[in-house]
């Protein structure tokens, strides 16, 4: 037999499920777990994981697992590991589909570290000058010296497909210039680039799937919000339930480096 919740705790718990309600409505995708997350860490409710999940089972506010669409995945190579900001980022491009313009092209360079979205571009096209602009805001962003000058001795990664994009010879080209190592991933190896992989599926199940875009104008106002929201906001239980921002700030106050605006 249960026990009955007192009054006071009723109360806690309507203040509590409407503060998720709120969350929710702005990122109806995100998991218990993200949930407890932002409200304890960016809003500074002290609450318990477990009082979150019991309150957004019993209200019917979990995401449904779908397992049919499990992937079977059998041995896979491993992934490289980041250890430092700035040692591996990654690339790659996702399509949004505007109902009256067709499509539209979002590539996004992630370091891997720091989960900090670096860089990015919005197109109409997807070719070899719109993934360059990605990059150089990225590079303009850690490295206004030059990567070069600024890791000295470090070497920084480039991970991505084996697409016409990064494999043309003014995106290779152009990375040598910079002074990045490039890294494609092979066949048949899904963790290859996951960690980018990972950020476009939090980009479609944030601000894609959730609504009905119209205007290329209107997506991109939007998308560049996010991207800083991600960044300032987002709390990843992956860097201690920090943000990708406060991550790479910490790093570099540890090590007496600078921290750039």
């Amino acid at each position: 037999m249960k026990r009955a919740k007192s009054l006071s705790v009723i109360q806690r718990n309507q203040i509590l499920l409407g503060q998720i309600k709120e969350i929710k409505t702005d990122h109806p995708l995100w998991g218990y777990r993200r949930i407890w997350s932002y409200l304890k860490y960016r809003q500074g409710i002290p609450v318990n994981k477990k009082r979150v999940y019991l309150l957004m089972k019993e209200n019917q506010m979990l995401v449904t697992k779908l397992q049919r669409l499990k992937a079977k995945r059998g041995p896979m190579r491993p992934k490289p590991v980041a250890n430092r900001p700035n040692q591996f980022w990654g690339i790659d491009m996702t399509k949004i589909k505007l109902a009256s313009w067709g499509w539209l092209y979002l590539t996004v360079v992630l370091d891997w570290h720091t989960k900090e979205i670096i860089g990015h571009s919005l197109s109409l096209r997807s070719k070899t000058d719109d993934w360059l602009d990605a990059l150089q805001m990225a590079v303009n962003k850690r490295f206004p010296n030059g990567i070069r000058e600024s890791l000295k001795e470090q070497k920084l990664f480039l991970i991505s497909d084996n697409g016409c994009q990064p494999t043309s010879q003014r995106f290779m080209m152009n990375c040598s210039i910079l002074g990045l190592k490039q890294i494609f991933t092979t066949w048949s190896n899904p963790k290859g680039n996951s960690d980018t992989e990972r950020v476009m599926r939090t980009i479609k199940e944030d601000i894609v799937w959730c609504y009905d875009w119209d205007h290329p104008f209107n997506f991109e106002v939007a998308i560049n919000k996010w991207i800083i929201d991600y960044n300032t906001d987002f709390p990843h239980q992956a860097l201690n339930n920090m943000t990708p921002s406060q991550f790479y700030e910490q790093f570099l106050s540890k090590n007496n480096q600078p921290v750039l605006t």
